[in-house]
C-alpha cells in the first residue's frame, strides 16, 4: 500500500509545475528589472547583451514553430523571451504575468491559455499577442512598447511611452537584434523597420531604404 502511495504521489508532483519559491520582479529608476527569488542562470540569460544559447531544445523548437505559424521572424519572438524571463518557465512577476514570454491573466484568458506555465501554451499565446500588436502598430518599437506596457499607453502617448521600464525594454530588444551592445551603449538612431520575405515570413531589419 505505501509503494502506491508513494507512486501515485510522484505521479501528482510530475504532472504539477515545480516552483522553487515565487520569482517577483521589481524595477529600477533606471527601467532594469530585478527578479527575486531568480534562478542565477535565468538571471544571467535575461540580463545577457547578446543572444544566449537557449537551454532546453523543446523551447527552441517551440519558438521555431510558434514563430512560423505567426509569420513572425524567431529572432523577434527569442529575443522577447530571453528578455522577458531568460527561458524560465517558472518566472513569475509581482503584477502578476507569468511563464516564458509573462503572460497576464487577463491576456492568458483572452487567448484561450489554460496553463500559462505550460511552454506549449505560453509561446503559443504569447506570440499570438505580439502578432497582433505588429498588425496594429506596424512598427516593432511600438508592438515591443505596447507588449511591455499595453497597447492603451501607446496610443495615449502616440509612441514608446516615457516610462524607464518600457524604454529599456525596447532598448534591450533592439540590442539583441542588432548584434549585442553593453549596457551603456547609445543606440545608432537606425529605424527599424518590418518587411515581408521572399518566403512571405515577417523579417525584421534595421537597413536603410533599398538596403
Amino acid at each position: 500500500m505505501s509503494r502506491l502511495v508513494l507512486a501515485l504521489a510522484a505521479v501528482a508532483f510530475a504532472a504539477a509545475p515545480v516552483f522553487a519559491g515565487k520569482v517577483e520582479i521589481s524595477v529600477r529608476e533606471d527601467g532594469v528589472r530585478v527578479m527575486k527569488n531568480e534562478p542565477a542562470e535565468a538571471r544571467a540569460r535575461r540580463l545577457a547583451h547578446r543572444f544566449v544559447a537557449i537551454p532546453d531544445d523543446r523551447v527552441a523548437g517551440l519558438i521555431e514553430h510558434w514563430a512560423f505559424e505567426r509569420e513572425l521572424d524567431p529572432r523577434v519572438v527569442r529575443a522577447v523571451v530571453q528578455v522577458e524571463s531568460g527561458y524560465n518557465v517558472r518566472a513569475l512577476s509581482n503584477k502578476g504575468a507569468m511563464g516564458l514570454m509573462q503572460l497576464m491573466p487577463d491576456t492568458a484568458r483572452e487567448l484561450k491559455v489554460t496553463d500559462p506555465w505550460s511552454p506549449e501554451q505560453n509561446v503559443r499565446g504569447g506570440t499570438a499577442y505580439l502578432k497582433r500588436l505588429l498588425d496594429r502598430f506596424g512598427d516593432l518599437e511600438l508592438a515591443l512598447a505596447a507588449y511591455n506596457a499595453g497597447p492603451e499607453a501607446v496610443l495615449q502617448h502616440s509612441g514608446v511611452p516615457p516610462y524607464a521600464e518600457t524604454r529599456e525594454y525596447v532598448r534591450k530588444i533592439r540590442c539583441l537584434l542588432d548584434g549585442g551592445c553593453e549596457e551603456t551603449d547609445e543606440l545608432d538612431g537606425r529605424p527599424v523597420r518590418i518587411e515581408r520575405g521572399p518566403d512571405n515570413r515577417i523579417r525584421i531589419t534595421t537597413s536603410g531604404a533599398g538596403g
